[in-house]
């Protein structure tokens, strides 16, 4: 049995009540009303109550008992080191797709983890297979009513599951899908497209499948997205997997859309998306902004590129003045399975008078990828394609590339390093309001 660790803070949000009361990070949270919190989701469900009683063990070891009068669902105001404080839930399915084992060995203890954790599903929307969970879990899922979760399926017929996931109980995913429907519990769903293995006629009966749950007032599949298989050249040899090429993406992208026009006629929405990469792949159009609906699946690279377009434009309307001041010139790097979108994108920039974005459309020399996209690409690609270049005062670094929280690429080397090598500063943006502002600012 797992042992549950205290829930370490590493942040004391300001003008909180965990400010007021002195937490500090540091301070480990031990039980909440004489229950250990195994994880985040619990922490949050017994917070909810008026009356807390805490106990917390200093960054010096001491205990203290804190008792805390609240209104009910006031947040204390603090954020841990982990969302799970008893372990993570690993994998025990072998996919040969997974990007675990398309990793080189001696990288960071963190990039070999296999998450099949529902936890980390219900909370920030990773995907699992549901071949992991014990009873106790499913019945932990029903009772907390954890909902929507994000599930890996591929297949629904079961020989062709087992076959990917290299385990027996894979073939059981229809069964567990109407366990979600009998509770009115909801998943999205995804189906990573295996050439020769689960597309043409499977991926159809795939589809078919998951959108029959769509039926009802609560969906119980409540998307699918459909995603290409990506291999990098650290894959093992007898993985038997082929790549994805601009023939078979054109061809899944027909048959898909077919299918989602099918689809609506039936319950008014398309229910499944394909992810951008498949029309980067074909060098087709990206589907317009309304053929995304809510956008369900945009974690899933489906619809980003294309709200990244919208987002962009409207925020430039508001931010990109006429003229700096200062004259700067700035390197964006992408992926250059971007390059084509986001070219009108620079375009708009370079209007502003004193200010020149060139852009840098990178593929990953690392992950031996001829298509990459932009969070794939490492401090080697970087250094590789553009070192000896005049890149301006700075190069514009999407943080997609890096790891949460800390400024290091997936190969494991640091901004720093990149930019000592490059003797170039790097700034690194996440998302368009800080692209635009670091354009323009001194």
């Amino acid at each position: 049995m797992t042992t549950i660790q205290p829930a370490k803070i590493t942040k004391v949000l300001p003008d909180s009540i965990a400010e007021e009361i002195g937490f500090e990070v540091g301070d480990m949270i031990v039980s909440i009303n004489g229950t250990k919190p195994r994880d985040l989701i619990d922490y949050q469900f017994l917070c909810a109550e008026e009356i807390l009683e805490l106990e917390v063990l200093d960054r010096t070891g001491k205990t203290h008992h804190v008792e805390i009068e609240k209104d009910y669902d006031d947040d204390l105001g603090v954020e841990f080191a982990t969302a799970l404080f008893d372990g993570l839930i690993q994998c025990n399915n072998r996919c040969p797709f997974c990007f675990i084992d398309q990793q080189p060995p001696g990288k960071r203890t963190s990039l070999y983890l296999k998450d099949d954790d529902y936890r980390l599903s219900f909370l920030y929307g990773s995907y699992l297979t549901l071949t992991n969970l014990t009873a106790k879990e499913w019945q932990r899922i029903e009772q907390m009513r954890l909902s929507p979760l994000y599930v890996s399926v591929h297949s629904t017929e079961p020989e062709v599951r087992i076959r990917l996931l290299k385990n027996h109980r894979a073939g059981e995913i229809l069964s567990q899908i109407r366990w979600f429907q009998e509770r009115r519990l909801q998943i999205h769903a995804q189906v990573v497209v295996c050439p020769g293995i689960n597309d043409s006629e499977h991926l159809e009966r795939t589809l078919k499948d998951l959108t029959s749950f769509y039926a009802g007032e609560l969906p119980t599949v409540a998307s699918v997205a459909v995603v290409p298989v990506g291999l990098t050249r650290f894959r093992p040899q007898e993985d038997e997997l082929i790549p994805v090429t601009r023939e078979k993406a054109r061809e899944v992208i027909c048959q898909v859309k077919l299918l989602a026009a099918e689809f609506r006629q039936k319950y008014a929405s398309s229910v499944v998306w394909l992810a951008d990469e498949w029309f980067l792949i074909a060098g087709e159009e990206l589907p317009t902004e309304a053929e995304y609906e809510e956008y369900p699946q945009i974690d899933n690279g489906v619809g980003s590129i294309r709200l990244f377009i919208k987002q962009f434009t409207q925020t430039a309307k508001i931010l990109l003045p006429r003229k700096i001041i200062h004259q700067r010139r700035l390197t964006w790097v992408v992926g250059n399975a971007v390059e084509t979108a986001f070219k009108p994108l620079v375009q708009q920039l370079n209007t502003v008078d004193g200010l020149e974005v060139n852009m840098q459309a990178l593929c990953s020399d690392y992950w031996g990828q001829s298509i990459s996209v932009t969070g794939l690409l490492t401090g080697h690609d970087l250094l590789l394609n553009l070192k000896g270049q005049d890149l301006g005062e700075g190069i514009l670094l999407p943080s997609v590339m890096l790891k949460h929280g800390e400024l290091v690429f997936l190969d494991d080397m640091t901004v720093e390093e990149v930019s000592q090598q490059l003797n170039v500063s790097i700034f690194p943006v996440s998302g368009v309001e800080e692209l635009i502002k670091t354009c323009i600012r001194r």
